[in-house]
């Protein structure tokens, strides 16, 4: 087929060759796009979520991320918040969610408070005279800080007599009835109650929930903002 038109004073395109040139561009800009894709390394983005924080709701909100860069590679870190802090802090982490620290100068963006309570099956009247079981994580943890001192600060004695490797552990250490769990509202185990209106427990403070983040690539941060607001609906209603 004759693409091209030739006289003695000019070139120009053929009505067949006119015809050409827009699917021929396509196919080159295409050829051009699946060679990209091979050669460029892939996107990636270090999250990091507090084991307080990532709950059951984590594959939705993973999916969510998901969709907004499907050809992101996401590296996922579940540690305590102050592991998280230190490793973000080392730029390991390109972002991270976790629950604000003592002895943090955090500027981290602020997305929920959330409800605290004292976990466990329902145990009848407390006996001041013998000390508070408790479950908890390692003493490095904010909430078994923050629950030990309220109850410090109540005059209630207490004893540790459970400590877990995760939040998971710690709540189903309340759930089996071994001890009282302070945990999140959001990840209260089932079968689980906040005793501690029944059992005359002071309140625990709200815990603060915030995200720091080092993305500048607009993409990938508003994938991450994505992910934070799918993160605040996610969340139960407080009980």
């Amino acid at each position: 087929y004759r693409l091209l038109e030739r006289t003695p004073r000019k070139v120009r395109l053929s009505s067949r060759g006119a015809n050409f040139l827009k699917p021929a561009r396509q196919f080159i800009t295409a050829h051009e796009v699946a060679v990209n894709g091979l050669t460029a390394a892939p996107r990636r983005l270090a999250l990091g979520l507090s084991d307080q924080v990532a709950g059951p709701a984590l594959p939705a909100l993973l999916a969510n991320l998901g969709a907004h860069m499907p050809d992101l590679v996401i590296e996922v870190h579940i540690e305590a918040s102050r592991k998280l802090m230190d490793m973000f802090d080392r730029g390991a982490l390109d972002a991270i969610i976790v629950r604000r620290e003592d002895g943090y100068d955090d500027d981290g963006e602020l997305l929920l408070c959330e409800r605290l309570g004292w976990f466990a099956k329902p145990q009848g009247e407390l006996d001041t005279t013998k000390p508070l079981h408790l479950a908890s994580l390692a003493t490095t943890c904010g909430i078994r800080n923050l629950a030990t001192r309220t109850l410090d600060a109540a005059g209630i004695a207490w004893r540790e007599v459970f400590i877990g490797g995760g939040i998971g552990a710690v709540g189903a250490a309340g759930a089996a009835g071994l001890a009282i769990a302070a945990v999140p509202y959001s990840l209260a185990p089932i079968g689980t109650f906040d005793i501690g209106p029944e059992l005359g427990l002071p309140r625990l403070p709200d815990s603060e929930v915030v995200l720091h983040t080092t993305l500048t690539d607009p993409r990938a941060r508003r994938a991450i903002d994505a992910l934070a607001a799918s993160w605040r609906t996610a969340q139960p209603a407080r009980r």
